[in-house]
């Protein structure tokens, strides 16, 4: 597999200064972009099957082991504060406990990858499967299973023609070529999988109509930082000052939403959330 092959261009490395080593590590970075744009298409096809589910009430399964694991965990953690959105759920070997301290064995089971589908998944989910490798068995298990279910299954996999790939509707494969340390794939393979990840999330929601005018509508203010967020995006929308933004989104309880229909249609907030009803929000 590429993905455990030596990379020419760091052979030697222990040799080099830091800023050498730095150097080498940033131009292999490089390469991760380029190689994404070479799976736009499948990443789009990726897109419409996450807003096809979730327009369906299905939830959407980010499956893996390790960092690919750990990825998905970050979406699940991201989306809710973000989109105000509940339908991303991870699935990682080993656990939650596996999320701080690697367990190592814990990919290599086959059997508890379909377990965890059984236990969590529904026909009317999707489910991503995430692995550099493309044959993590933790992952095959799961996959396979949902496939028996009937679930729609998209693999995003650093490596060709892999078994997960033979398993997918849609398979995203980012070849971003050796490590600069053989096999350490939480460096380009984990910043791969993050990006793609990342890609499909966020244009999803946008579809989904999360965003309006490249702003985060739908952020739910749970600090300061968020609140400021909520207050600077209802004053770019409306043009109204910070007093009076502040002011109103206090009224509808930090919800930006329902401080844009309350603004628009200058109704309370009973008003404002029957609605807000009549529009379609997943």
């Amino acid at each position: 597999m590429i993905t455990e092959k030596r990379n020419p261009r760091s052979r030697g490395i222990q040799k080099k200064s830091i800023l050498e080593i730095l150097k080498i590590i940033n131009e292999e970075d490089k390469k991760v972009p380029i190689a994404i744009g070479k799976e736009l298409k499948k990443i789009a096809k990726a897109v419409e099957l996450v807003v096809d589910t979730i327009k369906n009430g299905g939830n959407i399964y980010i499956i893996g082991a390790g960092t690919s694991g750990r990825l998905g965990v970050l979406q699940q953690a991201e989306m809710p504060p973000t989109f105000n959105i509940k339908r991303f759920k991870a699935i990682m070997a080993g656990g939650k406990s596996a999320v701080f301290k690697a367990k190592e064995g814990a990919e290599d089971s086959f059997l508890n990858g379909k377990i965890e589908i059984q236990r969590n998944v529904g026909k009317k989910d999707l489910v991503i499967g995430v692995s550099a490798s493309g044959r993590t068995p933790f992952v095959i298990g799961a996959l396979e299973e949902a496939k028996r279910i009937g679930c729609k299954i998209i693999s995003v996999v650093c490596n060709k023609n892999t078994q997960m790939s033979k398993l997918a509707d849609v398979t995203i494969e980012i070849i971003v070529g050796p490590e600069i340390i053989a096999g350490s794939t939480r460096m380009k393979s984990g910043t791969a999988q993050k990006m793609v990840l990342d890609m499909i999330t966020t244009a999803s929601m946008i579809k989904l109509g999360k965003v309006y005018d490249n702003l985060m509508v739908d952020v739910v203010a749970t600090n300061e930082k968020l609140k400021k967020r909520a207050e600077s995006i209802l004053i770019q929308i409306t043009g109204m000052d910070k007093k009076d933004a502040k002011k109103l989104l206090e009224k509808s309880k930090y919800n930006v939403r329902l401080a844009l229909i309350m603004w628009k249609h200058k109704c309370d907030i009973q008003k404002a959330k029957k609605l807000l009803k009549s529009f379609v929000i997943y």
